[in-house]
């Protein structure tokens, strides 16, 4: 693990008035770095060859580097690289699934915003849900054994790669049977119950400095085939063999009911002072509590995505929530970038890097 006093040592030596905004070109990188030339910072993008086209038709980035693997941003040269232009680089989901959570713990020199130390507790299931039971969540019953099942479950695998694998069984027979379909045999999972409800996405920023959990948006995810099941009569499905998959394809918006506002807004607090007692530093900035809303309007968390989500890229000139808080429009891009720009004036740009 790179120590948090390495990395402070690398802020110290930073241009302060030339600080740059950098990620790799995937996920929310377009939101992300459009949300940094707002807020005034120079910026870069690390594209892919494969992605380098969306960054050319968009033009959010002052400089791109084109590498041909997301892992090359280990490489000690493009490191040094971006620390001699005094880069702060922004994690979302595509980096920590293919860069890897423990290469971002050892060998990511760069300063980063928000907290590595989270990815030990957002990439364990088990530690994840320890988190979130201790900050007086409602979690679905976890089953430790296929043997176990007795209702519809879950179950999952490892891994930001967006619901891909994941499946239904509603007992041991099914639960082998898709294990060998899908070739997951040998895989570390889990199994959990499957809540029936409205799947709700919240989007929260933490902020040292303010000392503020703030509620920036909210949304749903889109997910093939299920969703696209759903626009097939049943009668037709019924005469074909169709296994659901949960691949998300894209985000759909929602805005929850007022009466439901104290619950979410509960939620993300408790999920951040829970965080500061089990972690140094706690959780700073973007996070997402995934959650579903039953019938009897009681909201049960499945599981927390300690980062910018994409979910946020459906807000790139603000929701209904931060059109309320702030008076421009406010994405979670440019609420990160605010977050720099302000700790860089106050000096206290460790409080919120590592």
């Amino acid at each position: 693990m790179i120590q948090k006093e390495e990395i402070n040592q690398t802020l110290r030596k930073y241009d302060k008035k030339k600080v740059t905004i950098a990620t790799i070109g995937s996920h929310s990188a377009l939101q992300i770095l459009k949300g940094a030339k707002d807020e005034g910072f120079k910026t870069i993008v690390i594209s892919r060859k494969d992605q380098a086209i969306v960054y050319d038709q968009f033009n959010v980035g002052d400089e791109k580097i084109v590498i041909d693997d997301y892992k090359d941003i280990l490489d000690e040269k493009i490191q040094e690289k971006l620390i001699d232009k005094n880069v702060i680089l922004i994690p979302h989901g595509s980096f920590v699934e293919y860069v890897g959570a423990k290469n971002i713990e050892d060998k990511i020199k760069i300063p980063m915003f928000g907290n590595r130390l989270v990815l030990k507790w957002e990439s364990n299931r088990d530690k994840q849900r320890d988190w979130l039971i201790k900050a007086g969540i409602k979690m679905p019953k976890k089953f430790s054994s296929p043997e176990e099942i007795d209702r519809l479950v879950m179950v999952k695998f490892p891994g930001a790669k967006g619901g891909k694998g994941y499946f239904l069984a509603k007992n041991k027979k099914e639960f082998n049977a898709k294990m060998k379909k899908h070739e997951r045999k040998g895989e570390e999972y889990s199994i959990q119950e499957y809540v029936i409800g409205t799947l709700m996405y919240p989007h929260y920023f933490h902020s040292p400095l303010e000392s503020r959990t703030e509620m920036l948006s909210m949304d749903i995810r889109y997910e093939s085939n299920i969703d696209g099941l759903t626009r097939i009569p049943s009668a037709i499905v019924s005469g074909y063999k169709v296994d659901p998959s949960y691949v998300v394809t894209g985000n759909i918006p929602i805005v929850a009911r007022e009466s439901l506002l104290p619950q979410v807004l509960e939620m993300g607090m408790n999920v951040v002072e829970t965080s500061k007692k089990l972690f140094p530093l706690g959780l700073v900035g973007p996070f997402c509590i995934e959650s579903v809303c039953t019938k009897d309007l009681e909201i049960t968390v499945f599981e927390i995505s300690a980062r910018i989500v994409a979910g946020t890229n459906l807000y790139i000139n603000g929701s209904p929530y931060s059109q309320i808080l702030y008076k421009e429009p406010m994405s979670t891009g440019r609420r990160i970038a605010r977050e720099i720009k302000s700790a860089l004036k106050r000096g206290r740009i460790e409080d919120i890097v590592y």
